[in-house]
C-alpha cells in the first residue's frame, strides 16, 4: 500500500471537521471510501488515528502527528502546482512548426494556435506549411523547431515519432462520371483515363500516388501540376480534373465544397505522418511547451472518428 496524496487530503479533511460525513460531503466523496482510506493509513503506520465518540472524531496522539505533516506535504504539493502554473505562463520566446502540405496536419494549424494561447500566450508560435521547401532539412539545420511530414523510414539528422496514418481519396468535380456508385471505393486502376491535378513529383504525397497507379498498371493522365489548395480546389470544382488528397483537406477546406469524394482501393494509398525533431539540436523551452500541446492536438484528433485517419 502507498502513501498518497488523496488519502492525505481525506484524513486532514476528517479531522478539520471532526466528521466523515461532513468531510465526505465537502469532498464528494461517499463515506465508506473515505473510511477505507483512513483504514489504509493505519495500516501503513502501523498505528490507529482517529478515535470515534459520541461528539465526533478527534485524532490520536499519532493521528495527530500524521496530520501536521500532512498539512505541511500539501501545502508543498499545492505550492508546486502553483509555481509550474505560473512557469508555464511565463515561457516565453517564439516556436517554429512546419506542417505538411496537402496532410490532415494542417487542419491542426487552428487548434494548435487556439491550445497555444490558451496555455502559453507568451510565446509566439510560427506555423509553415508553405510548398518549395523540404521540412526535415529545415529541422536538421535548426531553421525549424518541430513538423509534421509524410515519414515512417528514418531521415538522417533527425528523429520520427510516428502520430498517425490517413488514406487518400479521389476528389473529383461535381458530376464526374466515374465507375460504381459514390459510396463504394474505387479501385485505383479505374483512374486510366481521369484528368488529374497533381502536386510536383518533388512532392512525396505525388510519389506515393505514381507508385500507386504504377503497381495498379496505369499511366496517369497529368493535366495540371498545382502546388497550392485554393488553387487546386478552384481547379477541381471547374472540371479541370479530379485529385487524390486525404479526405481531411477537403472537409477542411470551404473551397472544396461540392466536390465528390471517394474511397481508393487496390491499392488502398495511405501515408504516416510523423513529427520530426533534430536528433542533434535540443528543443528549447518554448519549443517544449509547444511539443507536449501539439501531441495533445494529435491526440484529440485522433482519439476522434475522422475519416481515413487512424493511429499507428
Amino acid at each position: 500500500m502507498s502513501v498518497d496524496f488523496r488519502k492525505l487530503r481525506s484524513f486532514v479533511k476528517i479531522v478539520d471537521t471532526g466528521s466523515v460525513s461532513r468531510a465526505a460531503a465537502i469532498l464528494r466523496t461517499a463515506q465508506p471510501a473515505l473510511s477505507q482510506q483512513v483504514a489504509s493509513l493505519e495500516a501503513h503506520f502501523k498505528h490507529k488515528l482517529l478515535i470515534r465518540s459520541n461528539v465526533g472524531i478527534a485524532p490520536t496522539e499519532a493521528g495527530l502527528i500524521l496530520y501536521r505533516h500532512a498539512q505541511l506535504m500539501l501545502k508543498q504539493i499545492d505550492q508546486a502546482q502553483t509555481d509550474m502554473n505560473q512557469a508555464d505562463a511565463s515561457i516565453a520566446g517564439r516556436v517554429s512548426i512546419g506542417l505538411a502540405t496537402y496532410s490532415s496536419s494542417t487542419s491542426l494549424s487552428l487548434p494548435l494556435l487556439r491550445e497555444m494561447k490558451s496555455r502559453h500566450p507568451q510565446i509566439v508560435v510560427h506555423i509553415n506549411d508553405s510548398f518549395g521547401q523540404i521540412l526535415s532539412e529545415l529541422i536538421m539545420t535548426g531553421k525549424m523547431d518541430m513538423a509534421l511530414i509524410y515519414a515512417s523510414e528514418p531521415i538522417k539528422g533527425t528523429t520520427l515519432q510516428p502520430l498517425f496514418k490517413e488514406e487518400m481519396f479521389l476528389v473529383s468535380p461535381p458530376g464526374m462520371v466515374l465507375p460504381g456508385e459514390l459510396n463504394e471505393a474505387l479501385p485505383v486502376g479505374a483512374l486510366a483515363d481521369t484528368p488529374l491535378l497533381l502536386p510536383s513529383k518533388n512532392h512525396l504525397l505525388r510519389r506515393m500516388i505514381d507508385d500507386a497507379l504504377a503497381r495498379a498498371r496505369v499511366a496517369p493522365r497529368v493535366v495540371s501540376e498545382i502546388e497550392s489548395v485554393p488553387a487546386l480546389s478552384a481547379a477541381v470544382l471547374d472540371g479541370l480534373g479530379a485529385t487524390i488528397v486525404p479526405a481531411s483537406v477537403v472537409t477542411a477546406t470551404p473551397s472544396f465544397a461540392g466536390a465528390q469524394i471517394r474511397a481508393l482501393t487496390r491499392p488502398v494509398i495511405d501515408a504516416t505522418v510523423s513529427l520530426c525533431i533534430s536528433d542533434h539540436l535540443p528543443l528549447s523551452e518554448p519549443a517544449l511547451a509547444a511539443r507536449a500541446v501539439l501531441l495533445d492536438v494529435v491526440g484529440s484528433m485522433t482519439s476522434r472518428k475522422h475519416a481515413g485517419i487512424s493511429a499507428v
